[in-house]
């Protein structure tokens, strides 16, 4: 086979994505105005759809600290934390992260997707097995990939699934690796995490807890799930980003188990990737503190999700199971979707487009993502647009 064979339908879809002249997987963002506010096409644009939790992507705090890294520390490290790129800063924000969640160490990675493929791939090896949800994150299944060992799924937050195919595993299971997520980012649901951990106690294994989009959205001090659910110190490995709640780039993870810094000299992503710059670092810190003491962020976050869920149910639109910052809807097929998304553009709204298999079963996505920056009236407008786009979808959204 020609090497760009492979390519052709995927040219032939993208012709056809594009025709309307806006990319829905890549629209240039032209001018930034606010965390809620960009010019995207000429047009003045709501955003949700951005991950941008507690909308600190302009905070004060954030952006100075990130001047004067960059005054005094350059633009980047220009090497891998096992060779010249651990700065002061680095070990700073893992003896941070460390403390925010009251364990022994911390882990910093450069993206939140190459924490979850060097923790995977570091842990786990050939005659290991890792049993993940099956709606886990494309990262957590490209470490799965990178690591060798025997991948198996349980049905999407079955704990009694979990614990049947723990059983099967017999002697096996002390060498198992268990991977859930905090809130998953497709449907906003999140992981029954106090009954996995029970089977897990009571059936041998680790457990990983990918907390990517609850760190700053769940607990009292924005710790995630782990925290909510008082299991923090029941479970192995917490994974998280940087990229949504602490509006950056990079990844960690944490863990009360010493053999977490050995990871380090055995994880490929880890050993073979610059580090992150320093800038990054240091608006990741401030970014930290805030959602540490944002309680009160997260109450108006989640005043606005409650309030666009139950707006979008009351219009019979079919979303995910509970209400979240995640708020997708499940739209029948791609076309329906696309030409949704148009329409929602069109009104001043930009969202995510999702389709297979990407987005769970075979169904297509269009997926907000709330903020605590936005305002009752930008909710009120996404909401406004949604009802008068109802109509597009027919009864094929019905409940």
């Amino acid at each position: 086979m020609p090497l760009f064979t492979k390519f052709e339908k995927l040219a032939r879809d993208r012709t056809a994505l594009l025709s309307s002249g806006i990319d829905p997987f890549g629209a240039p963002i032209e001018q930034i105005f606010s965390p809620t506010e960009a010019l995207i096409n000429g047009q003045r644009i709501i955003l949700a759809g951005t991950n941008n939790y507690l909308g600190l992507s302009f905070a004060p705090e954030c952006l100075r600290a990130a001047h004067e890294a960059l005054d005094r520390e350059g633009t980047g490290t220009t090497g891998s934390r096992m060779a010249n790129g651990s700065f002061s800063g680095h070990r700073a924000l893992e003896r941070e992260l460390a403390e925010f969640y009251g364990v022994r160490s911390c882990i910093v990675f450069t993206t939140g997707y190459q924490a979850n493929l060097g923790m995977i791939s570091g842990l786990t090896g050939p005659g290991d097995v890792l049993m993940i949800d099956a709606d886990c994150h494309a990262s957590i299944y490209d470490g799965c990939k990178l690591s060798g060992a025997d991948v198996i799924r349980f049905r999407h937050n079955d704990a009694a699934d979990l614990r049947k195919r723990l059983k099967r595993l017999g002697e096996r299971v002390s060498s198992t690796l268990i991977i859930v997520e905090g809130i998953y980012s497709m449907l906003g649901d999140r992981a029954p995490l106090a009954d996995i951990v029970a089977a897990k106690e009571e059936l041998g294994g680790y457990l990983l807890v990918d907390e990517a989009h609850s760190l700053g959205v769940l607990g009292t001090t924005g710790r995630g799930l782990v925290e909510e659910t008082n299991v923090g110190e029941r479970v192995d490995f917490v994974v998280g980003t940087f990229s949504k709640s602490l509006v950056g780039i990079g990844g960690y993870c944490v863990s009360n188990l010493p053999e977490l810094d050995l990871v380090r000299y055995v994880s490929r992503p880890y050993v073979f990737t610059a580090s992150p710059s320093p800038s990054v670092i240091a608006s990741t810190r401030a970014a930290l503190k805030l959602v540490r003491d944002g309680k009160p962020l997260r109450e108006k976050l989640w005043r606005s999700a409650r309030r666009m869920y139950q707006r979008l149910a009351e219009l019979g639109y079919q979303l995910g199971p509970e209400p979240s910052p995640v708020i997708a809807v499940t739209v029948d097929t791609r076309e329906q979707a696309l030409a949704f998304w148009y329409g929602l553009f069109e009104h001043g709204i930009y969202v995510n487009l999702v389709f297979p298999p990407a987005a769970p079963g075979d169904k297509s996505l269009v997926r907000c993502s709330v903020s605590a920056a936005h305002t009752d009236e930008q909710i009120d407008r996404i909401c406004a647009a949604f009802a008068t786009l109802k109509p597009m979808l027919a009864s094929a959204n019905a409940t």
